[in-house]
């Protein structure tokens, strides 16, 4: 009998035994499932989502116009080749997704409405124990798995973050958060001001500006934009060659992401080039009269935040024709016409739109537990940006910042496959990630280093993460550039895992 069917036959009937449990069918769930299935054909497995459909963030925006702000060449799977414009709306990358799942045939193994609210670890049977509620019946659903695999996304799906801004309950109008856009909310011919300057800002004000009377784009302070047409003359040019598709995806993929390495380190080293090369393009489409400096140059330099593509320079455009205003200044407070700014200026609008972020979530905000007693992941130590200390038989998805966030997924899911194929090779029931002595003194420092990265969801909120070390492999090393390489030949025996074979006893032999 096989580990596997001899777990299961020793579990309760209530409960399912599977060797790897993935939670979450986002962009990052159905890629850990094509990896698993190709590098682990061995191991059983479910994934389980709380949504009604796959899709992640894709199915939770639902805003006009939500579309990618990188490119889809390299957001899109390695395993892939994206054959549409590089930058996508949602509903056409939930098709790329629906394609992926028919590819590998993963549907059947997706548990959708499961929104799980409890996973505990059991050292005395190695196993992870999860329960969760089947949103359609509130039934209580448990699973139990030799390996856990979290996949769930990095921000809270049901609520956006709105500060706590003055005057709420004054204003006589509609507030919106676009995380969770009504499908009924009416919109033409009204005065809309949407508050906030990031990609979700820059994607939903072209697509209102048309049907709108007028819309006010407040923020606080500028964002850095970079715009072009939504076309690679590169894929289009191996398209007319008839070069297969695979190999286009795989060219244009490495040409974008050389590209991207070479604005990046000139950000670090050539700050005000850089800058100047992104506000040009800016300048070009809404002429030398308008005030960039106030409007679109920040504070901090390129690549600080992340820089989100502008298609065909749409946003720039709507705010030449007219149809846009840009304000820079603080909110004051909400009035019962709109919102009063700092300066003095009233903003009259019918509705606001707090395109101000998201809130940061840990872990799917599920309670984890290692032996009954519960893991504060703002307390341990990551290993790779992957597993964290003190936590056996756990990995977590986080992709990249500044490079497309799937190119994290597939190095990931390489890293655990290889983890799971090692642990068996080893007779493992057991993996976790262990400071030793000699590093138990190391600088512990905060996730994601504020003066490489700073967007404000993730300073909101960086207490609650894991920290990292100041050396390997207990950092999390945010550049796709040297993880690349590094990832791949990572040792797995250098005793920062601890790894517990399986004891057979007398009476088994």
């Amino acid at each position: 009998m096989s580990e596997t069917n001899r777990l299961s036959a020793n579990a309760s009937p209530a409960v399912e035994h599977f060797d790897v449990l993935i939670v979450g069918a986002g962009i990052s769930g159905i890629g850990a499932v094509h990896h698993l299935r190709e590098q682990c054909p061995g191991k059983s497995f479910a994934i389980l989502e709380t949504k009604e459909s796959f899709g992640g963030t894709w199915r939770t925006h639902t805003y006009p116009g939500v579309r990618s702000d990188s490119d889809l060449y390299t957001f899109g799977y390695r395993f892939k080749p994206w054959t549409g414009a590089p930058v996508a709306q949602a509903d056409t990358i939930l098709d790329y997704m629906a394609d992926a799942i028919e590819d590998d045939q993963t549907d059947e193994h997706i548990r959708y409405q499961h929104q799980v609210l409890k996973a505990s670890w059991s050292s005395e049977d190695q196993l992870w124990h999860v329960e969760a509620t089947k949103t359609d019946t509130d039934e209580t659903v448990r699973f139990s798995c030799n390996f856990l695999w979290m996949c769930q996304g990095y921000y809270r799906h049901s609520e956006g973050y709105t500060p706590d801004f003055k005057g709420l309950e004054d204003f006589k109008g509609k507030i919106v958060h676009p995380q969770t856009w009504p499908a009924d909310l009416d919109y033409k011919g009204k005065r809309v001001v949407v508050i906030g300057s990031g990609a979700t800002a820059a994607t939903l004000i072209p697509n209102l500006a048309d049907d709108c009377s007028h819309v006010t784009m407040l923020q606080r302070s500028p964002t850095y934009f970079w715009t072009g047409e939504n076309r690679n003359e590169l894929a289009d040019s191996l398209r007319e060659l008839e070069v297969p598709e695979e190999w286009v995806h795989e060219i244009v993929r490495r040409s974008l992401l050389k590209e991207q390495r070479e604005i990046q380190e000139m950000s670090a080293s050539h700050p005000e080039m850089v800058k100047e090369g992104l506000l040009s393009v800016i300048r070009e489409h809404v002429g030398d009269d308008f005030d960039i400096d106030t409007h679109f140059t920040p504070s901090y330099r390129p690549w600080q935040q992340r820089i989100a593509y502008v298609p065909n320079g749409d946003l720039f455009k709507s705010i030449a024709s007219g149809k846009v205003t840009v304000v820079t200044d603080g909110i004051d407070r909400l009035t019962e016409k709109g919102i009063l700014t700092q300066s003095g200026q009233e903003l009259e609008a019918d509705i606001i739109v707090t395109a101000t972020g998201f809130n940061l979530s840990v872990m799917g905000d599920i309670k984890f537990d290692v032996d009954g007693e519960s893991v504060d992941f703002g307390n341990t130590i990551t290993y790779r940006g992957i597993m964290n200390s003190g936590v056996p038989n756990m990995a977590a998805m986080f992709g990249y910042f500044r490079t497309s966030w799937t190119m994290r997924v597939d190095l990931v899911s390489d890293f655990v496959c290889r983890l799971l194929n090692h642990m068996d090779e080893k007779d493992a029931l057991s993996c976790t990630p262990t400071v030793a002595d000699k590093d138990r003194t190391m600088e512990q420092r905060p996730w994601i280093d504020p003066e490489e990265f700073n967007p404000g969801y993730m300073q909101r909120s960086l207490h609650l993460m894991p920290k990292q070390g100041d050396r390997e492999p207990w950092i999390l090393n945010a550049n796709y550039f040297v993880e690349k390489d590094e990832l791949p030949v990572a040792n797995l025996d250098d005793g920062s895992l601890v790894f517990e074979a399986r004891v057979i006893t007398a009476a088994a032999s």
